[in-house]
């Protein structure tokens, strides 16, 4: 926890350090293929994320709801799409895939991996832990029908090649889904935001734990400076690490949908730490808010975008899942509507969550 007056050291100097790397590569210091480069390049991408994500916590506390929900999910949405397009661009085999994998695998982390974590941690703690149930209902809701719409009704689509749809009809459902984060986003944030609130929330985020304490001007202006610089770190070691990474999971035999594995995990890591944090202090409801948060996040927008993209440059996009990844999604959503229909959660349910959080993980290294 830091003053509202200061912002740690480490966010301004990691990015930085990813710009040395970045330069040094370029003009060819460094290589693509020397471990001199690749250990660096790893970590900094890791904390230029972290970087990004609490620079725009520190702006969202600054602007006030809803902009500061609106730029978090845009940064974080960023960061997912710099991933997605820079392996894709890659021109890898499998690349049509990725954005599938990513958004997927995100569902499967965060209504699995995080939110059985924090159950689990919660309720070892506290035994049992209540939240509202007018916004899990409304997200799952929501979650449900992108769910469908970006990775079921694609292999049932018979305009476009297997698997994916036509461009007409990715233009439709990418505009769609959009819409309907939208309106989401407008309840969760205006219209019904004491839904998504609990009782005694006086609470601004892991960073500003108290709503009523406001960056000061320069901590503002820092922070304003360094998002974009820190977005850029990370969407250039992304370019430069593409290749590695393919070339790493073709030489260890393993799936390419490990890629999308591993750019899920990694932009997912500040918001899962901020969940069981959450969930530590009998938060649930800030819990559950930033895990069914980041899964519309990735769905709603990041899939649109990613789509829109793909369009423009006349790229095929595979969204449709294979047999065994949609039989898990149908299982986490089920089992998700059961734990979160409720109001309150037990060490039981997140104990369910990780078993199928554990499946999940092995269909992927052994399909």
């Amino acid at each position: 926890m830091h003053s509202p007056s200061s912002i740690p050291k480490w966010s301004v100097l990691l990015p930085f350090l990813a710009a040395i790397i970045v330069t040094l590569e370029i003009f060819g210091v460094l290589h693509d293929t020397s471990m001199i480069f690749l250990v660096p390049a790893v970590l900094l991408l890791g904390g230029a994320v972290f970087a990004s994500v609490l620079h725009a916590e520190v702006l969202g506390a600054k602007v006030g709801e809803p902009m500061g929900s609106i730029i978090l999910a845009g940064c974080v949405t960023l960061i997912e799409v710099a991933l997605i397009v820079s392996i894709m661009l890659s021109g890898a085999e499998g690349t049509d895939a990725v954005a599938r994998d990513t958004v997927f695998s995100a569902v499967m982390i965060v209504l699995n991996g995080i939110i059985g974590l924090c159950l689990v941690v919660g309720g070892r703690i506290y035994h049992a832990q209540s939240f509202k149930l007018a916004a899990a209902t409304a997200a799952l809701a929501v979650l449900g029908t992108l769910s469908t719409l970006a990775f079921v009704l694609p292999n049932f689509a018979i305009s476009g090649p297997a698997r994916q749809y036509s461009w007409a009809q990715l233009l439709v459902v990418s505009i769609c889904c959009l819409v309907l984060y939208g309106v989401f986003l407008f309840i969760q944030t205006v219209r019904h935001r004491s839904d998504f609130t609990e009782e005694t929330d006086d609470e601004g985020g892991e960073f500003f734990p108290d709503h009523h304490a406001q960056p000061s001007g320069r901590m503002t202006t820092t922070s304003a400076v360094m998002l974009p610089f820190s977005l850029l770190m990370v969407i250039l070691l992304a370019e430069m690490l593409s290749a590695p990474l393919d070339r790493s999971i073709a030489a260890a035999g393993l799936p390419q949908t490990l890629v999308g594995v591993m750019i899920a995990a990694l932009v997912l890591m500040p918001e899962g730490i901020s969940s069981v944090q959450a969930a530590f202090k009998n938060r649930i409801q800030q819990s559950i808010n930033l895990v069914l948060g980041s899964a519309l996040a990735s769905i709603g927008l990041s899939i649109p975008i990613v789509a829109l993209i793909s369009i423009a440059l006349g790229r095929q996009m595979t969204l449709g899942l294979e047999p065994e990844q949609m039989v898990m999604l149908i299982l986490t959503l089920f089992v998700s509507t059961i734990t979160l229909g409720t109001g309150r959660t037990t060490v039981l349910q997140g104990a369910v969550h990780l078993v199928i959080f554990a499946v999940f993980v092995l269909l992927t290294l052994v399909p």
